[in-house]
């Protein structure tokens, strides 16, 4: 049996209304891989999607299935023919078909041709004995399931799915989504997913690609992405972001926290240290309840706090800073919610701070 073929997205250019919408995004999903596009909306990653699926057409550029070109050089194929499977926001089952022949209907022979497949995939994803049931009695998860199934049918070796998640609440979606990634892989189907949340990307993605204003800033694997920021904004999308200010000189940084390696940056260069709220820690050895900060954590910071809230498995609490008055935010394992006035003592993770230039990190996406 031929190995699945790689999708291929050649450099992708969209021109919009005097703009590019979409700009030279290059891209390539391996058999059995799934990628995430991954950004904000209007950053172009649907645009990218719709191109893939021959709905939309580039303005320059590439996209192949394999070694054949399915759009570009003068070429364009008809969707229905590229072999690629389609899953949206929008399930769009078939009101007047039952679950069976809303599964079947991309299948030559319909449901009765193809009923052991059709019942083979309901029961994988626990909807065995609703092949004669319609739509509208099913709950909105159950729908998903079968939308999800009436894709990979005719077993295409790419598929395509946008938002297609956004519509369940969140427990729904969890389950969903964790069903949804065990058949894919089952089925060894590349995917690109296009989402705007990053918990959804981390959880099903092999490579995210992080896309911003119609290009990719960055891809790799969900760890590289979240630990290797490659900017300021980049580190903001997946979490919330501390921002200690500092002059680099001599290589040197001096801050509230003491002093930080800032090489590569000009003397008298503004530069921005950003830690996230989790590698924020209080120094209750000040307090008489801990050991206090290692010789790695530096110097420790006073703030008074402003606001303290249980967030369910974590406390999230809010300091005014004495050196700048800056707001810094630390989260704390399970139940912690000193008063508003409260002075304490705060240290950084040295090891989980990135240092980038402040003239590129004001850029947002």
């Amino acid at each position: 049996m031929p190995s699945p073929p790689r999708l291929r997205i050649d450099a992708i250019t969209r021109h919009f209304d005097g703009r590019d919408v979409v700009a030279g995004v290059s891209l390539e999903v391996a058999p059995g891989q799934v990628t995430c596009l991954l950004g904000p909306s209007g950053c172009g990653k649907s645009t990218t999607l719709r191109i893939v699926a021959g709905v939309d057409r580039q303005s320059s550029g590439r996209v192949l299935v394999g070694d054949r070109v399915v759009s570009g050089d003068g070429f364009h194929l008809a969707p229905e023919r590229r072999g690629i499977g389609l899953m949206f926001q929008d399930f769009a089952l078939f009101p007047h078909l039952s679950v069976g022949d809303n599964v079947a209907f991309g299948l030559n022979g319909g449901l009765r041709g193809n009923r052991r497949r059709v019942e083979d995939l309901l029961e994988r994803v626990d909807l065995h004995g609703f092949i004669d049931t319609y739509p509208h009695q099913l709950s909105g998860g159950e729908q998903q399931r079968v939308a999800l199934v009436r894709a990979l049918a005719p077993r295409p070796a790419i598929m395509l799915m946008d938002e297609p998640f956004s519509g369940l609440d969140n427990r729904l979606r969890d389950d969903i989504r964790d069903r949804t990634l065990s058949l894919l892989k089952e089925e060894n189907t590349s995917v690109l997913l296009v989402t705007h949340e990053p918990d959804e990307a981390m959880r099903m993605a092999d490579e995210i690609a992080l896309m911003r204003t119609g290009r990719i800033v960055q891809q790799g694997a969900p760890y590289h992405i979240y630990n290797n920021p490659v900017d300021r904004a980049a580190a903001a999308f997946f979490s919330d972001i501390n921002v200690v200010r500092g002059i680099s000189r001599g290589a040197l940084t001096d801050t509230p926290f003491g002093q930080f390696l800032t090489p590569g940056h000009a003397d008298g260069a503004a530069v921005e240290i950003v830690i996230r709220p989790q590698h924020l820690r209080i120094d209750f050895d000040r307090q008489g309840r801990g050991p206090g900060p290692t010789a790695s954590d530096g110097v420790a910071a006073r703030g008074i706090v402003e606001r303290a809230r249980f967030m369910g498995r974590e406390s999230l609490v809010e300091f005014r800073m004495d050196y700048d008055a800056s707001l810094l935010k630390a989260t704390v394992p399970a139940v912690f919610l000193p008063r508003p006035g409260t002075p304490l003592w705060l240290t950084l993770r040295r090891d989980r701070c990135f240092v980038f230039p402040a003239d590129r990190a004001t850029g947002g996406l």
